[in-house]
C-alpha cells in the first residue's frame, strides 16, 4: 500500500513468501533452483492466479530481508568485492544491498496450484517475502539492443 504523497514514505505488505528453494543466501547457479511462493491466504484466494498458468515466465519482485540495514549501500563499489571489475554505482548493478533492498527476477512458472506458484530460477532464498507478482510478456522485453560492461556478462556466466 502506498500512503501520503510523493515525499512520504512507502509500505509495502508482503503477498507472500517464498517456500523451500535454497535456505541459504549465494549468488550463483539459481537455474536449476526449484520454489514455489505462496500467496497470503489471509487476503487472496486461488481467484487472484487465475489465467497465470498460460504464461512461461514471470517477474517477482521481492524485498531482501536478510540484509541488515547497515550493509545497505548507497555509492560505487566493485561489483561483488571483485577488485578485476570497476567500480560501479549501486544503481548500476543488481547487488543485493540496494538502498530499498528489492529485488526483481525473472523466473520459469511450472504452475500454480491452489494459492502456490511453483517455479525454478527464482533468485530468493526460502522465506522471502515477496511483494508482486507479474507475468512476463515479451513486449515488456527491451525495444532494441542492448549493451552492458563485460563485467556484468561475467558475472551472469555462472548465475543460472
Amino acid at each position: 500500500m502506498i500512503r501520503g504523497n510523493a515525499a512520504a514514505d512507502v509500505v509495502a505488505r508482503p503477498v507472500g513468501r517464498v517456500v523451500g528453494g535454497r535456505g541459504e543466501v549465494y549468488d550463483d547457479a539459481w537455474g536449476e533452483v526449484s520454489a514455489v511462493i505462496r500467496l497470503d491466504g489471509a487476503r487472496f484466494t486461488e481467484d487472484a492466479l487465475a489465467g497465470l498458468d498460460a504464461f512461461s515466465h514471470l517477474e517477482v519482485v521481492y524485498h531482501f530481508d536478510r540484509v541488515p540495514p547497515e550493509k545497505i549501500e548507497t555509492g560505487a563499489r566493485h561489483p561483488r568485492g571483485n577488485t578485476d571489475w570497476p567500480r560501479a554505482g549501486i544503481f548500476a548493478q543488481r547487488g543485493k544491498n540496494r538502498p530499498n533492498r528489492i529485488g526483481v527476477s525473472r523466473c520459469r512458472l511450472v504452475g500454480t496450484e491452489g494459492l502456490d506458484v511453483h517455479v525454478t530460477g527464482l533468485d530468493a532464498v526460502d522465506g522471502t517475502p515477496v511483494l508482486d507478482i507479474k507475468p512476463y510478456m515479451a513486449e515488456f522485453g527491451p525495444i532494441g539492443e542492448v549493451t552492458q560492461p563485460a563485467w556484468a556478462t561475467e558475472i551472469m556466466r555462472r548465475y543460472y
